[in-house]
């Protein structure tokens, strides 16, 4: 069930709990007849409304069941209007599509679509065109209506924060945020926290950027711990102290008020628990990478294990296999064992013949070192990154 179905039908519920005690309490009645309008739940469907006007006699019914009547003519004697709230607007708004019918003394009208949430509708029943009648002119018996506003039930969940280990180095570089909805931008740092194993809240712990680094679909946060608080001899560790330190115990807070794109909080809030382990300062090294060949004339996964766990987004974005002739095989990646064993799973069967894994250099490990490069560089020294090529080959042979 959507969103607007949900709320709907939350609306619906208490509509019909004051409707099988009294009349809405959202309808304003203007008789001006015997005749009234009633708005009801619709039998045929929970999520519906019925407009009914009840009284008529049995000539009319009889008269009105006639299989040559227009639908001009059902409008020129019950019409309900989707009013905007401006008098110009609304004097030439046309009437509500629906279905008309005449039953045991009754007029029912029912309308294509469900009545919205806060939208306000006008029923007009004008009883000169009632077939019979007197000819005598009379006003029409108007009612107004109006299902209640309803807040949506919180739906959208933190479907998985990487990395997933329960032991992160001292010197992290990030987390990856993932949510089952798109979420709404702006203000994200009031609702990330992360305590101690105390209960205490860290200060400032997170790169608090303007520009929110959200995926396309804002499905996916980058939120990264501020460097200062990583890199050793800056002022910030010098003044404030590391964000995470070794040994210790932290939780990674993202509360329910945090809203999603349609601005209602999550549906619970999500807590992450992990220890923190030493530094890594090492660079990650493809020789000690362990590939695991599929077998030919099959779909089996090229599997890579590596001795550390890897930067999600980047180890699924940089790592590729090619044909000997620089030809892309197609496939699907993922990353698991938290985030320790990459498999390629091919389109085709894998065909025997040399391939090569193909990565770029600028892959990470969870503290942000490069294959060649550690995070760690002094910058005014100008250090070099010690592999210049922007691509490691590793090639394997399928039999």
């Amino acid at each position: 069930m959507s969103k607007f179905a949900a709320a709907l039908l939350a609306a619906w519920i208490g509509l019909q709990a004051v409707l099988a005690t009294a009349a809405p309490a959202t309808a304003r009645v203007e008789p001006s007849s015997t005749f009234s309008i009633r708005w009801l739940p619709d039998p045929a469907a929970s999520n519906k409304v019925v407009v009914e006007v009840p009284g008529l006699s049995a000539a009319s019914v009889r008269a009105l069941g006639e299989p040559t009547r227009t639908p001009e003519q059902w409008r020129s004697l019950l019409s309900v209007y989707a009013e905007q709230g401006n008098l110009f607007a609304d004097a030439g708004l046309p009437a509500m599509l629906g279905a008309y019918a005449a039953t045991n003394g009754t007029l029912r009208f029912t309308p294509s679509f469900a009545l919205a949430p806060g939208v306000h509708y006008r029923a007009v029943f004008r009883t000169e065109a009632l077939p019979g009648h007197s000819g005598r002119r009379s006003a029409a018996v108007t009612s107004m209506f109006q299902l209640p506003h309803t807040r949506p039930q919180p739906s959208t969940v933190v479907r998985q924060v990487y990395p997933s280990a329960d032991v992160l180095p001292e010197n992290l570089l990030k987390f990856y945020l993932h949510f089952s909805a798109p979420m709404r931008g702006g203000h994200i740092y009031e609702h990330i926290h992360l305590h101690n194993q105390a209960g205490q809240n860290i200060e400032l712990p997170f790169l608090e950027l303007d520009e929110e680094l959200w995926d396309p679909s804002m499905t996916r946060l980058t939120l990264f711990i501020d460097p200062g608080r990583i890199k050793r001899e800056v002022k910030p560790l010098e003044e404030i102290g590391p964000s995470l330190e070794q040994g210790q115990r932290y939780t990674l807070v993202l509360d329910r008020e945090w809203p999603d794109a349609a601005g209602v909080p999550l549906k619970e809030t999500f807590r992450k628990e992990f220890q923190v382990g030493p530094p890594d300062r090492e660079p990650p090294d493809p020789k000690h990478w362990k590939l695991q060949p599929p077998r030919a004339a099959s779909t089996e996964p090229l599997v890579i294990v590596f001795p550390e766990s890897m930067d999600h987004a980047l180890a699924q974005r940089m790592i590729r296999v090619i044909f000997t002739s620089g030809e892309l095989v197609a496939g699907q990646t993922i990353l698991e064992d938290r985030e320790r064993r990459w498999s390629f799973t091919p389109t085709r069967e894998w065909p025997r013949k040399p391939h090569t894994v193909l990565v770029q250099t600028t892959i990470e490990d969870l503290a942000g070192n490069n294959i060649g490069k550690a995070f760690e560089v002094d910058l005014f020294d100008g250090v070099q990154r010690r592999l210049t090529n922007a691509t490691v080959r590793l090639p394997f042979e399928v039999r």
